[in-house]
């Protein structure tokens, strides 16, 4: 202890989780769009996965700029702890690879992670689940749909497959989304 705490100024490093849910709208979305105030360091696994996947994007000090590509193409990938692909953002990356060119195939730590795939097949999605293990075979597009974000990441997901489908979507339990974005 100290008997008098002196003021001082810190910097919180940026949210990856939300930086890769910004870049991944742009993928999906197929816009130019530039997410500021990043550390590229800590969001490499998304990057390879993208740069695997074929999407374009630039990365400077802070930002990362993403172009517009035709189709991504399926990847496999597998959530590790950190430094390797995170948990929380594989329903966000699934949504994205659900409109990718072939099949994907994702492994999770956690099972019970992937109840979101039920609400993207109502989308239109093709994403069957085997144990650990998502499936996805990609379609060309998304319809609207009226779907339930189950968890923060899983309603993340939902919007990103609802600003790429056509028609309107709409989200229920919206809360879990409040908390985090």
């Amino acid at each position: 202890g100290v008997d008098e705490v002196q003021p001082g100024r810190e910097r919180v490093i940026p949210d990856r989780i939300e930086a890769c849910t910004y870049i991944l709208a742009g993928v999906m979305t197929g816009g130019e769009i530039t997410v500021c105030d990043v550390v590229p360091a800590h969001i490499d696994a998304l990057l390879a996965k993208l740069e695997e996947a074929g999407a374009r994007f630039s990365v400077r000090k802070g930002e990362v700029t993403v172009f517009p590509v035709e189709r991504l193409q399926s990847v496999s990938l597998k959530t590790m702890p950190y430094p390797g692909f995170p948990t929380d953002l594989q329903p966000q990356m699934t949504a994205a690879l659900a409109l990718a060119g072939g099949v994907s195939m994702e492994e999770s730590v956690f099972q019970a992670r992937f109840l979101y795939a039920e609400e993207l097949n109502r989308m239109g999605a093709d994403i069957r689940i085997k144990g650990d293990t998502a499936i996805i075979n990609g379609v060309r597009r998304l319809d609207g749909a009226s779907v339930r974000a189950t968890d923060l990441r899983a309603g993340a997901a939902l919007i990103l497959a609802g600003l790429s489908a056509s028609g309107e979507t709409r989200i229920e339990d919206m809360v879990h989304v409040w908390r985090g974005y």
